[in-house]
């Protein structure tokens, strides 16, 4: 199981509808554009209910060689000359009259989610009958594959790669926060103990808070630590203070004892070390152990 916005995740065909649960009840903060997860569980159904909600769902394939493009037309037309280079690959054709027939329940499933009248991850179980796909459910799924064919032209385009570039950054970031948690949460080699989801998600929501003061804690070491470099005169260029990322855990001790009371009052940051001067941690020749 993994933690999501402070939630237990099953490792089951439907977790990536437990991400689109946990997106429509964050407590605030921008709504993300795109959604990339690495090899979450993925069905053309689960594409077309994250349009729906206005999420661009970008999963990594690792069989992106086996996947289907699919080609949209209106029922009483064809697309006017053809898909050009794409012909050859587009050979499936979404039933975009099943989408127009249930367009109008769609958008109530749509606005159910919104409300939460109705979670996500329970909607393959409604979607699904001994196995086959309601006619909600296929129209889904039709919709979905319109999706997921622009998503796969977007990261199969040799012309352009800044999706790919975009999908690899948000995956990195989701990584290194990983690290970041599993260096906080060494105990017992990282796991969740508790026997019920209630304390899991108890354990799960102060592994966050902690990690959520740490982040906030380089933050502002960091920001103070550029902001002396260029009172000192060091060129600091905008585009690599952009590249910097709180989400280290070099510098942090997760061992030993802890005081939580200060003995005065804390006006400001401490110092920032001097990079010249040997800590007490170092060996006698300055480098690290």
């Amino acid at each position: 199981m993994i933690g999501i916005g402070q939630m237990v995740v099953p490792g089951t065909p439907r977790d990536s509808l437990f991400i689109l649960d946990a997106l429509l009840n964050l407590d605030g903060g921008v709504k993300p554009e795109m959604v990339a997860t690495d090899n979450a569980s993925y069905s053309d159904m689960v594409f077309g209910i994250f349009k729906m909600l206005g999420y661009r769902f970008s999963p990594r394939f690792k069989d992106l060689e086996d996947q289907r493009f699919w080609k949209a037309a209106m029922p009483s037309a064809e697309t006017a000359g053809g898909y050009g280079p794409l012909e050859a690959i587009a050979r499936n054709k979404v039933n975009v009259k099943k989408v127009i027939t249930h367009w109008p329940d769609m958008l109530r499933v749509a606005g159910s989610l919104v409300t939460n009248q109705v979670r996500a991850y329970d909607l393959l179980r409604m979607f699904g009958r001994e196995g086959h796909p309601t006619p909600l459910g296929q129209a889904f799924a039709e919709y979905g594959r319109i999706a997921k064919t622009l998503h796969l032209l977007a990261v199969v385009d040799p012309m352009d790669d800044t999706y790919r570039r975009q999908m690899h950054k948000q995956l990195t970031v989701q990584e290194s926060r990983h690290k970041l948690a599993r260096e906080i949460c060494h105990g017992k080699k990282g796991t969740i103990h508790q026997a019920y989801r209630d304390g899991m998600e108890d354990q799960l929501g102060s592994l966050g808070l902690v990690l959520n003061a740490v982040v906030l804690w380089t933050t502002r070491y960091i920001d103070a630590a550029v902001a002396q470099l260029r009172a000192e005169g060091h060129e600091i260029r905008d585009e690599d203070v952009a590249r910097l990322s709180p989400l280290k855990h070099k510098n942090l001790n997760v061992l030993g004892r802890y005081s939580f009371t200060a003995s005065q009052p804390v006006d400001g940051l401490r110092p920032l070390r001097d990079p010249e001067v040997v800590d007490l941690d170092d060996d006698d020749d300055g480098q690290d152990e």
